[in-house]
């Protein structure tokens, strides 16, 4: 049986708190919040902050500010460092007001793997006027990937769509045990 993979997203509620984008040691807002979801190791200076935007209830995962940068609890970090050592980094942030320690998970690969057939893709077009991205993806909905492209990747981004943060089902099984929250997966 083709091992199985999910997109693990925040599941976004009312009440639930709200992140901003990571601070530098300085009080700034990082110059690219989306590098946390490159598909690649980060150098960070300095100990980062994730701003509370909204207070409410709090979550072991979430997603923070533009960049929808994965935070996690320690506890959940833990489990990521113990089932896919080598397929994440973890940066302790300071989070305003909380007791507990919190990471930023970066997933440090990047797998072109997106099963175009089976997903609903869309693609930038030359009369789209961006001639920058004419042949990428501009939309992927209901996203299906090829496993047999995935190697021994535990977690992942997907090359093109980044915004996609892939788990295994060993992993997905593991959090969802760990009674965690904020956590949403969809088969992929």
């Amino acid at each position: 049986m083709a091992p199985r993979y999910f997109d693990l997203s925040e599941d976004i509620q009312s009440g639930n708190w709200d992140l901003g984008d990571p601070r530098d040691a300085k009080g700034s807002e990082v110059e690219d919040p989306w590098m946390f979801r490159a598909g690649q190791p980060v150098q960070v200076q300095g100990r980062l902050t994730i701003p509370v935007d909204a207070t409410g209830r709090r979550l072991d995962f979430s997603t923070a500010g533009i960049g929808v940068t994965p935070v996690v609890h320690v506890r959940v970090a833990s489990l990521f460092a113990q089932l896919a050592p080598d397929d994440v980094q973890l940066i302790p942030v300071d989070v305003p007001g909380q007791p507990d320690s919190y990471l930023i998970l970066v997933a440090t690969k990047l797998i072109r793997c997106i099963d175009d057939e089976a997903s609903q893709v869309q693609f930038w077009k030359p009369e789209d006027d961006l001639p920058e991205k004419v042949g990428q993806y501009s939309a992927v909905d209901s996203m299906h990937i090829d496993p047999s492209k995935v190697g021994d990747a535990k977690v992942f981004r997907t090359w093109g769509w980044d915004i996609a943060l892939i788990v295994s089902e060993d992993l997905k099984q593991a959090l969802e045990q760990s009674g965690a929250t904020g956590m949403k997966f969809t088969p992929v």
